[in-house]
């Protein structure tokens, strides 16, 4: 089963702007006066190609047989068995052979997500008779648990502890990792590039 990990913040703001710039982009065509409509079509382009490749292509994908690190212009496919060690601080960091190192842009904590998650991991003192309080069940309680202390990138990274531990059990071979171009991205940028060419070019 696939899993799909990014920053929720980011995909939202993103789509946000995709909607402001198809509005823009009706607006200039309906519109437009030459060569102020197209440098502002430019500007619209580079920016939403900006958006598209570090907002809504970054992810950090679980499936079956491998860690697919999804980053702006390359994709990582690193088999779980390859998985040597995993930290986290701003970014979840795996490494892998030959003291090489895979960055995943997200999930990301940021400082003040990190400070709330250590807040949330310290029990609070009650007094009194009364507690205002509700009550928490069995597993309400458990997923606190499991949670206090940690962001999200710090949980992720235990899914990937785990799962590389697994892998190496059940004897999955360690390959090395595959590494691939992100045509999708480089595409979006190049058509951004020549928004700006013929902005430049046509008086």
């Amino acid at each position: 089963m696939k899993h799909t990990y990014r920053s929720k913040t980011a995909f939202v703001l993103a789509w946000v702007w995709l909607a402001f710039v198809a509005f823009n982009v009706w607006d200039l065509i309906v519109r437009f006066n030459g060569k102020p409509s197209l440098i502002a079509l430019a500007v619209l382009g580079v920016l939403t190609a900006l958006v598209y490749a570090v907002a809504l292509r970054p992810a950090t994908v679980f499936t079956e047989e491998a860690l697919v690190g999804r980053n702006p212009l390359r994709t990582t496919v690193l088999p779980w068995a390859s998985v040597e060690d995993v930290t986290v601080s701003h970014a979840i960091t795996v490494r892998h052979g030959e003291e090489r190192a895979l960055r995943l842009w997200t999930p990301m904590s940021s400082a003040r997500e990190r400070a709330k998650a250590q807040r949330r991991g310290t029990p609070t003192q009650r007094r009194g008779r009364f507690q205002a309080e509700p009550t928490l069940s069995r597993g309400e309680q458990a997923a606190m648990e499991a949670f206090a202390g940690k962001t999200h990138a710090d949980w992720v990274g235990d899914q990937i502890r785990e799962r590389s531990e697994s892998a190496r059990r059940r004897g999955q071979d360690a390959a090395p990792a595959r590494v691939s171009w992100a045509y999708d991205s480089i595409g979006v940028l190049v058509a951004a590039l020549a928004l700006v060419v013929v902005a430049a070019v046509i008086p």
